[in-house]
């Protein structure tokens, strides 16, 4: 392996550094980012490390192309090998090293890969801070110094004690499906659930990279069809999907229906309500009104963030948020975990809720201001011409005068619906979703806005 400046800059994006396996991501490049990585760190005074990766075909190549270009820079490494994200995020806090790599491609197809970046304990670094890391990577003004260490730990006792110490389950038994996807989830779920007093459906949950079933991303209802079927299938209380990397979830009810992560970020809000010593609650913007309601209604403030477990990671840190979430399923509990998202523990809180009532998954929901919405959409653009097409329509939004919020993309807000069209930062798409007081409202705002977005598409094409 050796440097390359051939490095597709597409790959460095808003919150994590992503691009297609043996394309983008070769074995030269991940030697590359591991010799800019390195000489980032050594020059901050940061001696040591952590990896970790997933478990899709190209990781391992990665790994150890990553491993060997950091410790040439004389920076330690502590090397987990297969880990989930939150295996590898719990490993920063029990060794007490903040700053390292976990290789994953989260949940998208099986062509990709990438890196989870972090220089310091804010957590991964986003915005400005890849920014930085890119032009220092092209500039390539490494250093090279008497090898570093790599020390191989196994942190899975420590992880899933850390989770059996979190959870406290209630006098009703739980039945449950959980769908890996067969993501790197599947290397550690019998364990964790084997922990408990559960009764419990497996689905997927053989890892295997090639994800012959469905793509592991549990915030899109088509890959929750064989979860829904299963948990009617078995009579379950609900069923539980997790993503590629494990640190995000999905649900259905008993009823095998698909629940947005908003919705199931009220359920979490109204049980959480009486012990929240931070009465506001942080969600980002793709997020219902139903969710903000629900807010209102229980005296707990509103707090409306940008898209990106990066982003809501260091507001849940900044603003000292006890519990918050996004749509796309990243949850972060700070009243009894670590606060770092993580799929399969949100499940068990899930499980920990349920067992301390006698209602029904589907009876969390009533109650609720009720609005017709779209499922997140995306929309095939490029990546050298999404963030044109939004500003186009943020151009348009002003023209109409409509009051609009653009913290992330343009959310247009009307008295009865809203609606968001956001350049995505983990593929070459637009993400699109509406929501309405009635149908027919919702119909005439996508057409509306969707008529816009080919407009824009055509002027930048």
């Amino acid at each position: 392996m050796k440097l390359t400046k051939d490095i597709n800059p597409n790959i460095f994006r808003e919150y994590d550094l992503r691009g297609i396996a043996e394309t983008d991501l070769t074995e030269d490049v991940a030697y590359t980012i591991g010799k800019s990585y390195g000489t980032y760190m050594a020059n901050q005074n940061i001696n040591k490390v952590i990896v970790g990766h997933d478990n899709r075909t190209t990781s391992p190549m990665l790994n150890n192309a990553l491993i060997k270009g950091i410790t040439e820079t004389g920076v330690d490494v502590v090397s987990l090998g297969l880990v989930t994200t939150p295996m590898y995020y719990f490993a920063k806090v029990h060794y007490k090293i903040p700053a390292g790599i976990m290789i994953t491609a989260s949940h998208n197809p099986k062509e990709y890969n990438g890196f989870k970046i972090s220089f310091s304990k804010i957590g991964n670094a986003y915005g400005k801070l890849i920014e930085d890391f890119k032009f220092f990577t092209y500039n390539q003004d490494f250093i090279t110094k008497p090898e570093g260490k790599i020390i191989k730990e196994n942190i899975k006792d420590a992880y899933l004690e850390n989770i059996k110490n979190s959870v406290d389950l209630g006098d009703r038994k739980i039945k449950v499906v959980v769908d890996c996807g067969n993501g790197t989830g599947s290397i550690i779920i019998k364990d964790i659930l084997n922990m408990f007093d559960i009764d419990y459906e497996l689905l997927y949950c053989d890892s295997n990279p090639e994800f012959p079933n469905h793509t592991p991303d549990p915030a899109v209802s088509e890959y929750m069809i064989d979860l829904g079927k299963k948990v009617k299938e078995t009579n379950s209380d609900f069923g539980i999907g997790i993503d590629g990397d494990a640190d995000r979830v999905g649900v259905v009810d008993e009823n095998g229906n698909f629940i947005t992560a908003d919705l199931l970020m009220l359920i979490i809000y109204r049980h959480l309500d009486k012990k929240l010593k931070n009465r506001k609650g942080l969600f980002d913007v793709k997020c219902s009104r139903t969710l903000i309601d629900g807010l209102k209604q229980i005296n707990i403030e509103p707090v409306m963030n940008r898209t990106g477990n990066s982003y809501q990671n260091i507001k849940m840190q900044e603003g000292n948020f006890d519990f918050g979430g996004e749509y796309s399923g990243h949850l972060f509990f700070r009243d009894k975990y670590q606060g770092f998202d993580d799929g399969i523990y949100a499940g068990l809180r899930i499980i920990e809720l349920l067992s301390k009532t006698d209602k029904k998954f589907s009876a969390l929901l009533e109650n609720t201001n009720k609005y017709y919405s779209t499922e997140e959409t995306k929309v095939k653009v490029t990546e050298e011409n999404k963030f044109d097409i939004v500003n186009g329509i943020k151009e348009y939004v002003k023209k109409q005068n409509y009051d609009y919020e653009d913290m992330d993309g343009v959310r247009v807000e009307f008295d009865d619906s809203w609606g968001l069209i956001r350049a995505s930062n983990t593929g070459p798409n637009l993400t699109i979703r509406f929501e309405a007081k009635t149908e027919d409202r919702l119909k005439k705002l996508e057409e509306e806005f969707t008529n816009e977005i080919n407009n824009q598409i055509k002027m930048h094409s």
